[in-house]
């Protein structure tokens, strides 16, 4: 059984993330990819927010502008992973919120993991960018796997539970997924058909339950094609789903999205969305992972591109806040963990719409909090850690540095 998260228990309900989790070349959401800065954040936000951050970039070169589209698009897709984690206890007692939760949970993840894909187009596996990797991925996801852990044993009562970075623990698996995605995209930047290759490794892992637990695999691979998928994207892609038709069509498109997942709700076992799972492990026939794997990456990708097509082009109060939805992302884990553990969901009026509404709200209050500088500022040293000290100085450097004073 694996440790990992994702409100809900394994065999029936939820994955309960995600995330994600959403980073660019050095870490997730926070490391995921503006017009008048906002000026609630102050001067340090306003100038991260005119560059593109070396994080996302994977590298120590000079910074980019960055574009406010993205940035949008990670703060609104993180809100909604913390809105899905909170949803995730009421859906027994409200179909309208069930609906919901499959709704959003069919491109939440999706949309972080293309963005991520977009902004990994440039890794090349050289010692810069990988050196990114493993302080903006690789390092956060032992630190929080350990915190995590230790945060189960205190909360949950529990202190005997394992320390293990084999089996990533609710939200963390999205870091494991990242380092692994990254380190391949050389090999999707030359293949001559990624995306049906990545879909065809997608749905084997959908019917293959030997691949077990270890590193979450199945979920490395079953989300894959939105990587690589983000990898093959161009920025006129995105133009295409920018324009007012796209912004027009996708209302009706989220209507029927909506109406759909209202008569699935009752019918249909959510754990499909969290990916975590083969067809077998599911209950299902393994051909049907076949289908699901293919029909839920269609219902994925449009959705996605409404999302998108909603996004604000513009600079908003919440542009600074994209820069640091890989903070947001992991941090509300603590407190939507805890909810469980301490039992805030058996109060009864959150059961009701007003209280719903409220959980709602709430969940959007705290991940906008835990994006905001002061919040990067205090936990840089787990996110970004610089750590100069574990890395060999540049060779080619000190050996041009030798040949000019032998000169």
């Amino acid at each position: 059984m694996s440790r990992s998260h994702l409100p809900a228990q394994r065999p029936v309900t939820p994955q309960g993330d995600h995330t994600a989790p959403l980073p660019e070349p050095a870490s997730v959401p926070a490391a995921l990819p503006p017009e008048k800065p906002p000026t609630t954040h102050g001067r340090s936000a306003e100038r991260r927010n005119d560059q593109q951050t070396v994080a996302e970039r994977g590298d120590s070169r000079a910074a980019k502008p960055r574009d406010a589209f993205f940035d949008n698009a990670k703060y609104l897709a993180i809100v909604l992973v913390a809105m899905g984690h909170a949803w995730e206890p009421l859906r027994g007692d409200s179909r309208a919120a069930a609906a919901l939760y499959i709704t959003v949970y069919t491109f939440h993840m999706p949309a972080f993991i293309v963005i991520s894909g977009y902004f990994s187009r440039s890794f090349d596996a050289s010692p810069g960018r990988l050196k990114r990797l493993v302080t903006g991925v690789a390092v956060p996801y032992v630190i929080f796997e350990v915190a995590y852990t230790f945060f189960k044993r205190w909360a949950n009562d529990d202190p005997t539970y394992p320390i293990s970075l084999l089996d990533p623990w609710y939200l963390t698996w999205f870091l494991v997924a990242l380092f692994v995605w990254r380190l391949t995209t050389p090999l999707w930047k030359i293949v001559r058909w990624p995306v049906p290759l990545a879909l065809a490794i997608a749905v084997l892992a959908s019917v293959s339950p030997d691949i077990g637990d270890d590193l979450d695999l199945q979920r490395v691979l079953q989300f894959l094609p939105f990587f690589v998928l983000g990898l093959v994207l161009k920025p006129e892609h995105f133009q295409l789903v920018r324009r007012r038709e796209a912004r027009i069509l996708a209302v009706p498109v989220f209507a029927a999205a909506l109406l759909f997942a209202y008569w699935a709700a009752p019918r249909m076992n959510a754990a499909w969305f969290y990916r975590r799972d083969s067809a077998q492990e599911l209950g299902a026939p393994g051909w049907s992972g076949a289908v699901m794997t293919l029909g839920m990456f269609g219902c994925s990708v449009v959705l996605v591109a409404c999302f998108f097509a909603w996004v604000p082009r513009r600079r908003t109060w919440f542009t600074a806040l994209g820069a640091g939805t890989l903070y947001g992302y992991l941090l509300h884990g603590f407190v939507a963990k805890g909810s469980r553990f301490w039992d805030w969901y058996d109060l009864r009026w959150l059961h009701t719409p007003l209280g719903e509404i409220t959980v709602t709200l709430a969940a959007a209050a705290l991940i906008t909090s835990l994006c905001t500088p002061p919040v990067q500022r205090l936990f840089r040293f787990a996110m970004e850690p610089e750590m100069k000290w574990a890395f060999r100085r540049d060779a080619a450097r000190i050996a041009g540095r030798g040949g000019a004073r032998r000169s």
